[in-house]
């Protein structure tokens, strides 16, 4: 099973810079897009593969967020929105933006999601923090009901030190902060993996750059995309890849794969 995930900033910014020639070259299973900046009419002719059985978008907001879920196999049912799958919590804030897909086959469940940023004001940090406080009853309940989950996307949290270049310098910065790493050491905690942590527990390596000064060029970035899994999954990992040859958007394209 192979799963690429990728923020890619706008998806016709992308396509324009040669994501999907890319991609159609990866023979995967799955992908997973995060800020598509469009609605499904609004798609590039390039972003429907022919190869892939489904596909499908959810983006409210015009020009903001949204996420999407590409399959080679059919699933057994696709659940667009949280609050498709939690109605008893008030997703609508989270939903309005666009910022989760499910898509269910057998009892394995892929996810595509687009976490918050508190970045632009205190406000969108404290209602990042309620979007974090309600995620992780639900993926708990998801797990405790049987299912087998790999959630990929931008978790927009930079887990711990080795996972962005200048932790000294961002301790007080959305994505970075305590209560935020705190809330990722939770939900590893609760039966969750990030497998990439299980191939390369020392390795430096990051998803996502800086558009300002010459953060790429330097390679001062943060690790903030994830494929986190509940352990049958996660324990059957064979690589993860980030690309890094050509920039598509902000953030780099990530390939796992999984085998028995």
């Amino acid at each position: 099973m192979k799963i690429i995930t990728a923020n890619l900033n706008g998806i016709r910014a992308a396509s324009r810079k040669g994501f999907w020639d890319w991609f159609n070259d990866q023979d995967a299973d799955f992908l997973c897009l995060q800020e598509l900046k469009a609605h499904e009419h609004q798609l590039p002719p390039e972003s429907l593969p022919e190869r892939y059985y489904r596909h499908y978008h959810f983006a409210e907001k015009p020009g903001y967020s949204g996420v999407a879920l590409y399959s080679c196999n059919k699933p057994d049912a696709v659940h667009i929105g949280l609050a498709s799958i939690d109605p008893e919590t008030d997703w609508s804030r989270f939903d309005a933006e666009g910022r989760f897909i499910m898509a269910d086959f057998g009892n394995q469940s892929v996810i595509s999601a687009y976490f918050p940023s508190g970045s632009s004001s205190p406000d969108r940090q404290a209602g990042k923090m309620v979007f974090l406080e309600q995620f992780l009853p639900l993926m708990q309940r998801l797990k405790n009901e049987g299912r087998e989950l790999i959630v990929c996307g931008d978790m927009n949290i930079a887990h711990q030190n080795i996972d962005l270049k200048n932790w000294r310098g961002n301790q007080k910065n959305s994505g970075f902060l305590p209560e935020e790493r705190t809330w990722m050491s939770q939900w590893l905690s609760a039966g969750f993996v990030d497998p990439f942590r299980i191939l390369y527990p020392e390795k430096e390596q990051y998803s996502w750059w800086s558009n300002r000064g010459q953060a790429r060029a330097n390679n001062v970035g943060w690790r903030i995309d994830y494929h986190i899994c509940t352990p049958a999954i996660a324990n059957t990992i064979k690589r993860i890849d980030v690309f890094t040859d050509h920039w598509y958007s902000d953030h780099a394209p990530i390939t796992a794969e999984f085998g028995g």
